[in-house]
């Protein structure tokens, strides 16, 4: 029997993954997306729904260095480190300090900055289409310093989203509390991105986005891709434990799991990941109107469909150890320090934010082949970035040259 034939394939079936179907199918191509967990369940499922086109300031920073003592061994602090897994892969995380150097920085800054700046068009056009406009909320984000220490610490960071046009305002207090009432903690001074927005429900954004691909003719199917083979007309794709498939083209944009797809190229790419956690508090999404982050401690306050999320923080342990009961116990302490009122959360989350130690993402071909196209490494803006990604994709599929430059983001970095 002949494998099922696609003009493309797309792994994964997150923000990422949907997107790039989407337009993908836009640009007229027979489309099928393969996952082994339903549209929306993964990583994409848990993160804080903050649609952030000021996210240019990388975690990777000079700052990052000097404070990381206190940042591995505080009981305040939002990053946790395995150390048995650090001492496994030492080569990535000594990557990771390299591009805290100042020149590399400002390299992964403006490069972030730059395809930010055409987020909206990749994002906007999908959300029409789907009629998911309710899901979107546009009433800026406020990111919160409760001392003046960690202020000061942030205004270089201020002073580079301002270089690359990012709106940014700073704000005193009472300001913010005139803005959000219901906040408890302490402030010292915050900043306001106006342009920012919130999304009520990732999955159902995602679901939204889904439908209206399959409505337009494309195509599901619920499987783990194993290992990929690309020649000079096709690619085989190796489906564990079920029917093989074959495309002229291959997208992987499966996240953090992008190296297990064997022969994709993917595997040969320092990707790795940062785990962030979520908790949510029924009920209590009226405290807040838009996304509200507390920088000293790494996390955002996002009210969503039915309950108020709490979530964030990096945690350094891989994909397969399970969830961190202290980073929720974190989490929930530092909620009800912010808000008053909010009882014992409903629901507790992990997830794995697929990184690259420069912090930009890989939306490059393969150097394994021209037939196969990867699209991951998104870190904390997957959700912002999952628009523009889809719609780059589509024009190195069809051959077309991008509107504004993509070389930062090309997997040649890493195989040179």
């Amino acid at each position: 029997m002949a494998r099922e034939h696609f003009d493309v394939a797309v792994v994964g079936a997150g923000m990422v993954g949907v997107c790039c179907a989407m337009w993908l199918q836009r640009s007229g191509k027979r489309v099928v997306v393969l996952d082994k967990n339903t549209p929306g369940n993964g990583t994409s499922y848990g993160n804080a729904g903050t649609y952030a086109p000021f996210g240019c300031v990388p975690i990777n920073s000079p700052q990052l260095v000097k404070s990381l003592p206190g940042l591995l061994f505080s009981k305040s602090s939002p990053l946790n480190l395995d150390w048995a897994y650090a001492a496994t892969h030492l080569p990535w995380m000594l990557s990771f300090l390299k591009n805290c150097a100042p020149d590399k920085v400002e390299h992964t800054t403006a490069s972030l900055a730059n395809i930010l700046a055409h987020v909206d068009a990749g994002f906007d056009p999908l959300v029409s289409a789907a009629g998911a406009g309710d899901l979107v909320v546009s009433n800026g984000a406020i990111y919160v310093f409760g001392t003046e220490a960690a202020y000061e610490k942030a205004i270089p960071g201020i002073a580079a989203r301002e270089q690359h046009g990012v709106a940014v305002e700073v704000l005193d207090a009472d300001p913010i509390r005139e803005m959000e009432p219901s906040l408890r903690m302490p402030i010292h001074k915050g900043m306001h991105f106006s342009d920012a927005r919130h999304v009520l429900n990732p999955k159902g954004l995602i679901e939204r986005l889904f439908k209206k691909f399959l409505s337009d003719g494309g195509s599901w199917r619920q499987r783990e891709v194993g290992s990929v083979k690309a020649s000079a007309d096709i690619v085989e794709i190796d489906c564990n434990d079920a029917d093989d498939l074959t495309c002229g083209q291959l997208v992987v944009a499966a996240g953090a799991h992008s190296k297990s797809i064997k022969g994709s190229g993917a595997e040969k790419l320092p990707l790795d990941c940062e785990r962030g956690y979520h908790i949510v508090f029924k009920g209590a999404e009226r405290k807040l109107s838009r996304v509200v982050g507390w920088q000293e401690y790494g996390f955002n306050a996002t009210p969503m469909e039915g309950g108020l999320r709490i979530a964030g923080t990096v945690e350094i342990a891989g994909l397969q150890k399970p969830l961190n009961p202290e980073r929720i116990d974190f989490l929930t302490d530092k909620a009800h320090r912010m808000f008053d009122g909010l009882g014992e959360p409903n629901e507790e989350w992990l997830g794995h934010r697929p990184t690259l130690p420069d912090s930009l993402p890989v939306i490059s071909h393969s150097p394994r082949s021209e037939r196969i196209l990867l699209a991951f490494g998104h870190h904390h803006i997957g959700l912002t970035l999952g628009g523009i990604t889809g719609r780059i994709i589509a024009d190195l599929a069809e051959g077309r040259v991008p509107n504004f430059d993509i070389s930062a983001y090309s997997a040649a970095r890493f195989t040179r």
